[in-house]
């Protein structure tokens, strides 16, 4: 939720948000996982595993991984839940594309399957999954407090809603380092490798207009949401965000 004027990755174009997310991903969609590898150190990796461990203790038939980009949290959620069903739902076309790509060549095609959506519009009956996922992807909400409606409405009554997305660390000095590492070498290396400096300018400023720890919780509880719980990882890089419908 941005704190003023919305945050888009293209600043110049009429668009709306949404259209503008869906043609970034789609431009950076070739380079993405390996730049997230790299950025990120893998500790990414490290993030959607602890993220997709706090879906355990309920009965997961049907998951919803709402921007599931190319697929990742979905491939981690059928690891770690062998008996679970799979929807993941993006806004990029070319996300999706290399998301198939992945889950045929671990033959998890049975398992999960993809298709474009819109957060603030899913295609599904209320009370239809057991679980909703979403990691890195609120942020990228056009209405933020909309969306996350939609992903309770759908969600089946005691059913889970994990959010996993990026903070700011509050410890000095590393929340200088990191700051300084987001705003200027981040959109430095995702230009010369992705040919689209302005994904990576906007990872910045959405991350800093984002409405994280205690303001998000209360998004959650405005959006129905109960028993809601957070766990910062990495010195508060990135935070987990637990509620039940």
């Amino acid at each position: 939720m941005s704190k003023g004027k919305p945050v888009v990755p293209y600043s110049g174009q009429k668009s709306s948000k949404k259209e503008q997310v869906s043609k970034m991903f789609d431009r950076i969609a070739p380079t993405y996982d390996l730049l997230n590898r790299i950025l990120s150190l893998g500790i990414d990796r490290s993030w959607r595993r602890k993220a997709v461990a706090h879906l355990q203790g309920i009965k997961l038939d049907h998951v919803l991984d709402i921007a599931t980009g190319t697929g990742d949290v979905a491939i981690e959620i059928a690891r770690q839940y062998h008996s679970t069903r799979i929807l993941g739902m993006d806004l990029a076309d070319h996300m999706l594309e290399i998301g198939r790509k992945k889950i045929e060549r671990r033959n998890l095609q049975n398992r999960i399957q993809f298709q474009r959506g819109d957060s603030e519009n899913i295609p599904y009956a209320d009370n239809t999954f057991s679980a909703v996922t979403v990691a890195f992807g609120v942020r990228n909400f056009e209405n933020t407090l909309l969306g996350l409606k939609e992903c309770n409405r759908v969600l089946k009554p005691q059913g889970r809603f994990i959010v996993l997305e990026f903070s700011n660390p509050k410890i000095f000095p590393f929340k200088q380092i990191y700051r300084a590492y987001f705003k200027y070498i981040l959109p430095f290396i995702g230009k010369i490798t992705s040919s689209d400096r302005n994904a990576y300018e906007y990872l910045f400023h959405s991350v800093q207009a984002f409405a994280s720890g205690k303001e998000f919780v209360l998004l959650l509880k405005n959006a129905g949401f109960r028993n809601i719980r957070l766990k910062e990882l990495t010195l508060g890089i990135c935070t987990i965000y637990v509620a039940v419908k």
